[in-house]
């Protein structure tokens, strides 16, 4: 499995705006029409890397955990599907169905999407302010896959009441890691 890092964008830089079509509802949805009131959390991930599988849980966990804060977390796969097709639509939507997943998860045909974001991995994760400036990108936590630390998501959780409370994000973030976007 490759690891790559995530590229850590400059804090403060605006959501780009998009709009893909939902695997799971087979409807295109907008930022504009999904994000969160508080906060959004944007992931950019896909069905076949150890990285997601290790992380499932707790992502589906944190977006429950959060959705009374008006807290939306959003999920891309820009993944090319001709290299790998487990990434393609109608397996994300199995994928999205079997994990129960509590937010939408998006297909970013084009990978103009992860291009505009920076993406670099699977996951990657980005967190937005009511205004829709980053104020965090990075790790969910330090659990890697057989590294025998458990999955908490702290890193994420902490912005995320830093966001709900109103204090400043830490601005020391590490930057996550996972397999690489597949890049046609």
């Amino acid at each position: 499995m490759a690891r790559t890092l995530s590229k850590m964008a400059a804090l403060g830089t605006t959501a780009p705006g998009f709009t893909l079509p939902d695997t799971i509802s087979g409807k295109p949805l907008s930022l504009q029409m999904i994000k969160g009131e508080q906060a959004t959390v944007i992931m950019f991930i896909c069905n076949h890397c150890p990285f997601v599988l290790h992380v499932n849980d707790e992502l589906v966990k944190l977006a429950k955990d959060f959705a009374d804060n008006r807290i939306r977390f959003i999920a891309i796969s820009s993944n090319d599907v001709l290299t790998h097709p487990e990434d393609a639509p109608d397996k994300m939507k199995e994928t999205a169905l079997q994990m129960k997943y509590p937010f939408p998860y998006l297909y970013d045909e084009t990978q103009e999407v992860a291009k505009a974001y920076d993406a670099a991995c699977t996951p990657d994760f980005f967190i937005y302010n009511k205004s829709m400036h980053l104020v965090y990108r990075g790790q969910l936590d330090d659990s890697r896959p057989g590294n025998g630390i458990p999955v908490t998501g702290k890193d994420i959780r902490l912005a995320l009441e830093c966001l709900i409370n109103e204090l400043p994000v830490p601005p020391e973030q590490r930057p996550g890691i996972g397999c690489n976007i597949k890049w046609k």
